[in-house]
Formats: structure tokens, C-alpha cells, sequence
């Protein structure tokens, strides 16, 4: 059975609209077709349906995290779904990996990133504002990955307090000013990633990671275009997820170490009298 203070995506398969809803006794879920009382979700189980007072059917679903991501709370522009996901293969995000951001915002990719970091991982995000650090904190606990999170609310003019991090991400509207804090929180070899929202923040933070020794720079955006899924007429949705920011990708390298000088070749030792340059006796010279 579902219990309470889980989190259930409440679906209608006629409309396709939903509901994200955590379970409490005594709370009501209001639709177009009538009220759905909590208790009563919580008599059944996930993937079962059940009837509004109307008779309309509504399925009981787990939410994932792109639904929870792209619902939460927010007094920012959010990282959408479709940017996360590609994120964190970028990055290689894994689990017990450490995880360094700046630009906190609403918690959506500070979400994600703890999700796929697990208990033996952490994220230590930045943000300079201290309402948004809290609104993060309160979107990462109702998803259950607030322990996984260190905030930090300070500038990053200060830099970061991480050395060695498998992975670091830069959403701030200079990041080629921080190009150099990203590199001393990064594990050389490993990869940061950078959000800008228009194509002339991407020259000024290419250049920033060509001078501080970064390699095999991407640049790319996501555009994301759903189908109506009706079988007898498939065909795209009327509108699309277009433009909602630049992804720039991009690995720490070390200094070529330098070569040394080749070595002088070793005099040669002058020979003694009566032997051969090569060390063997010299051979007497006949007498007239």
C-alpha cells in the first residue's frame, strides 16, 4: 500500500494531466471531475486506478525525477530535464562521486546531481543568495536527498572549498571570471560543465578555458519535441521545448611537464701510448 508522506503522481488518461501530491491523512486532491481523498489513495498501491465521486479514472503512479525536477517550487529559472540528464552523463556522475555547483537556484540540478551520487556521495553546492540556498534545501528534503547536500552560502569570488572533485558545474551569468576556481576544486582529467542562456556568453567562456589548460571544449544545446501518442495519429505535439540554454563541456588538463635537454655526448679519453683508441694493444710499426 501507499504510505504516508510518499509522493504519488495522481494521472488521467483521458486529459493526460496529473497531479505530483504527497500522501497525508485527512488532505483532499481536487480535480475537474471531483475530489480525491488521501485515505483513500493510501488503500491502494502503486499502478493501481481508482474513480473520482464523478466516475472518472485516475491512476496512482511513482513520480520520477524529471517530474519532481520540473514541478518544484521555484524563485529561478530551473535546469530542465532534458539538460540534467545529459549533465550528468557528461560529468560522469556516479555514485559515492563528489559533486561541486555554483549557481544553487531553486535546487533542480542539486537535485538531480544528489539523486545519482547516493549516500556515499555529496554535493556541495554555492549560492550567494541565502533564499535560494533554503528553497533548495527544502526542494532537495521533500525528494529525500537533502543529507547528500552540503549548502554553502558564500560568493564565489572566494572560491571553492573543494579540492580533488570528480565533477564541477558552473551556472552563473560570468562563468569565464570563475573558469580558474573551477579548476582548483576539479581532479584533473575530469570534466566541467557550464549553463549560459545566450550565444555570446560561449566566446568569453571558451577563451576562459583555453587559458586555464581545459581540452576537448563542447558547446551544444538540447531541443526536445514530444508526440501525441494516439495510434491511429501520431504526430508531434503542437508545441515544442525549444531554446533554454547553452551546455559547454570541458576537461581539466596539467601542465605539459618539460623536456629535459639532451645530454652531451662524454669526451672520449685520450689513448694511452702503445694501445688502440679501442682499448687493444697497438701494433708495432716494422722497422725499415
Amino acid at each position: 500500500m501507499i504510505q504516508e508522506g510518499e509522493l504519488v503522481l495522481i494521472w488521467h488518461p483521458k486529459k493526460g494531466d496529473s497531479f505530483l501530491v504527497r500522501m497525508r491523512h485527512g488532505m483532499v486532491q481536487g480535480t475537474h471531475f471531483g475530489e480525491l481523498k488521501h485515505s483513500d489513495l493510501m488503500l491502494h498501491d502503486f499502478g493501481e486506478g481508482l474513480r473520482t465521486p464523478k466516475g472518472e479514472l485516475y491512476y496512482l503512479l511513482r513520480p520520477t525525477l524529471g517530474e519532481y525536477t520540473r514541478r518544484i517550487k521555484r524563485q529561478t529559472q530551473i535546469v530542465f530535464p532534458k539538460e540534467s540528464g545529459f549533465i550528468i552523463e557528461h560529468l560522469n556522475i556516479f555514485p559515492g562521486c563528489t559533486v561541486v555547483e555554483c549557481g544553487t537556484g531553486s535546487g533542480s540540478l542539486c537535485c538531480a546531481f544528489a539523486h545519482f551520487v547516493g549516500d556515499g556521495g555529496r554535493v556541495c553546492t554555492y549560492d550567494r543568495r541565502p533564499e535560494f540556498s533554503e528553497l533548495a534545501r527544502k526542494n532537495a528534503e521533500k525528494w529525500g536527498v537533502a543529507h547528500r547536500i552540503e549548502f554553502n552560502v558564500r560568493s564565489l569570488d572566494e572560491g571553492f572549498k573543494e579540492r580533488g572533485a570528480d565533477a564541477v558545474f558552473l551556472d552563473v551569468p560570468n562563468p569565464w571570471d570563475y573558469v580558474d576556481k573551477a579548476y582548483e576544486a576539479l581532479s584533473p582529467g575530469n570534466r566541467l560543465g557550464i549553463l549560459v542562456p545566450t550565444a555570446n556568453q560561449i566566446s568569453e567562456t571558451l577563451r576562459a578555458l583555453q587559458d586555464f589548460g581545459f581540452a576537448d571544449a563542447q558547446v551544444l544545446e538540447i531541443l526536445l519535441r514530444y508526440y501525441k501518442t494516439e495510434p491511429n495519429r501520431i504526430r508531434p505535439m503542437d508545441v515544442m521545448v525549444g531554446h533554454t540554454g547553452y551546455l559547454i563541456f570541458a576537461a581539466k588538463t596539467l601542465p605539459p611537464a618539460e623536456a629535459e635537454p639532451d645530454k652531451e655526448p662524454d669526451a672520449a679519453e685520450p689513448a694511452v701510448a702503445g694501445e688502440a683508441p679501442d682499448g687493444g694493444a697497438a701494433e708495432e710499426e716494422a722497422e725499415g
